[in-house]
């Protein structure tokens, strides 16, 4: 019999980042390896990922890294982790491998560790084995994945929904899941995003009939912005511009890459002839697709709105629409963005959220799923904590206790043994590391107060110059400001800080002894206080002493 682990480092009370584990015995199964987009309170940092130390401290005993599908939020952090595990297998579905690989060499990473995998097809490591299962998701080969266990099999569901529509790469194998089901589940891990909406997500994910409506109701151009790699959505559209004349330009090279490769491998139904290079953006009755570069999203759009694109001029003949949902913590950044382009005078359509939802399980997609799998412990992923509440309350429903119900945060350990829930109370360390370009964990809490301190107050600098010998002031203290007040219209408050900082610097060096450290400690809290009390502003200030 087993000793199981399961936890996430991340993915719970958040939305993205997901990275769950599954640790048998020694073995370790590691499922999706995602980034979250930082939201506007977080200056400078393009996204997060997972801290994966515990990865690191157990390298050797890791069977695998298996990824659901193509979306950043569950393989966004490939890279950064291969860096540091470059022995690391990972293991996905044909399309979501063409878009590993196109990331992987962007970084110059080896892509030898790459494994492909069909659905339905079983991966044996020793005492364990891997079914990877067809499930239905925006992006195509889509993939849930079954554990097999001595003590049962433990099934991660990853994104999906249920659509009997949605054929072919995006088809989901009911059969498969009954199969496993009947089989013995020890612990379903099911996704929360949508828990709290009641019904089945299809129809209401199809956006066809609005799409249609849009391009033949607008004479200008049309740009359309959406998440990267949301295949399917990007297929009503096409779908929709093979019934008129327009063309179509992609902005963006990873969504280019995606979209030219799913068109090649038979995934999108496009002609590739009906999409034109950057040069065609001005053409009369052109679509252009917008997505990011990995960056937070709207970066792109944002940067045409503002004037600094050199290909793009949005106009008041332009219809923008904002074709995927606005993400929690992004949606200051929207109405900015949404103000701006109503200046310019450009039609600005959103796809209502409450009408055309994400392809995410619903209340009764997470009914149809515990039906079919019939798991003795639930495990809620992928959400916000609220989200993980509702999808225990959908367990419940349908007559699971309150005991098999394992509501978890990041790190937290749901213990198995022999098949049994032990509470042990373990717990493994987590983090979260920030990317900042190409600065990867050396921007944190402290790093991001600063800047919000600059971006709100501005920085105030003060000089000064030591004679090494004689310990006489030569020069200074000089008050520099930025961002901070107009120096012309506030002359007498330098002139009072400058005061402050040379009787500060004069009562020190009359000492044996110079404590710089003191100095600069005394200064900055003395300035600092009188620019609050004078104008209830608190800028970053800086003191820099030399000594010649």
């Amino acid at each position: 019999m087993s000793k199981i682990k399961i936890f996430a480092l991340g993915g719970q009370n958040e939305n993205g980042k997901n990275m769950y584990v599954v640790e048998v015995n020694k073995d370790i199964f590691v499922f999706d390896a995602g980034l979250k987009y930082a939201d506007d309170k977080m200056l400078g940092v393009d996204y997060i990922i997972p801290s994966y130390d515990y990865l690191k401290k157990n390298a050797s005993n890791i069977k695998g890294l298996f990824i659901t599908h193509g979306h950043d939020e569950h393989m966004g952090a490939l890279a950064n982790i291969l860096k540091d595990i470059p022995t690391l297998k990972v293991y996905a579905t044909a399309f979501t491998l063409e878009i590993i690989k196109e990331d992987l060499k962007a970084e110059g990473i080896s892509l030898n560790n790459l494994n492909l995998i069909k659905p339905h097809r079983k991966l044996d490591f020793g005492e364990n084995s891997i079914f990877p299962i067809s499930l239905t998701h925006t992006v195509p080969d889509t993939v849930g994945y079954a554990l097999y266990t001595k003590d049962g099999v433990i099934f991660y569901t990853g994104n999906f929904v249920f659509d009997p529509t949605m054929v072919g790469p995006y088809k989901t194998d009911i059969g498969k899941l009954a199969y496993v089901g009947k089989q013995g589940v020890l612990c379903l891990m099911s996704e929360s995003l949508y828990a709290d909406k009641k019904g089945f997500t299809s129809p209401n994910h199809r956006t066809s009939g609005v799409l249609s409506e849009i391009l033949n109701k607008n004479q200008g151009r049309i740009l359309y912005n959406i998440h990267q790699a949301q295949l399917y959505r990007i297929q009503e559209l096409l779908g929709e511009i093979k019934a008129t004349d327009r063309n179509v330009v992609i902005m963006g090279k990873r969504l280019e890459s995606a979209i030219l490769k799913a068109i090649e491998l038979k995934y999108l139904d496009f002609n590739p002839r009906k999409i034109k290079n950057i040069h065609h953006v001005n053409d009369d009755k052109i679509v252009i697709i917008i997505s990011d570069e990995m960056e937070r999203p709207f970066s792109n759009l944002q940067r045409i709105a503002k004037g600094y694109d050199k290909f793009v001029k949005i106009t008041e003949e332009d219809t923008i629409v904002f074709a995927s949902p606005i993400l929690d913590g992004m949606e200051s950044t929207a109405t900015k963005l949404m103000d701006r382009l109503a200046k310019i005078g450009a039609n600005v359509i959103t796809l209502s959220t409450k009408k055309y939802l994400s392809h995410h399980a619903s209340s009764e997609d997470l009914m149809l799923m515990l039906d079919l799998m019939q798991p003795k412990y639930y495990f809620p992923v992928i959400g916000e904590y609220r989200h993980q509440v509702e999808n225990a309350k959908v367990a419940k429903q349908i007559g699971m206790k309150d005991d098999n119900i394992l509501l978890k945060l990041n790190g937290e350990v749901a213990y198995f043994e022999n098949g049994k829930l032990i509470d042990k109370n373990l717990k493994i360390p987590v983090d979260d590391i920030l990317i900042d370009g190409l600065s990867a964990g050396d921007v944190g809490e402290l790093v991001l107060k600063d800047r919000e301190l600059l971006s709100d107050n501005g920085i105030v600098i003060i000089t000064a110059t030591i004679d090494r010998q004689t310990k006489k002031l030569l020069a200074g203290p000089e008050v520099l400001t930025r961002g901070f007040i107009f120096v012309k219209e506030n002359t007498e408050l330098i002139q009072e800080a400058t005061k402050i900082s040379l009787e500060l610097i004069k009562e020190h060096i009359k000492e044996s002894h110079i404590d710089f450290a003191k100095i600069k400690n005394d200064v900055r809290d003395k300035v600092g206080k009188y620019f609050y009390k004078e104008t209830e502003c608190k800028p970053m200030v800086l003191i820099v002493i030399e000594e010649v």
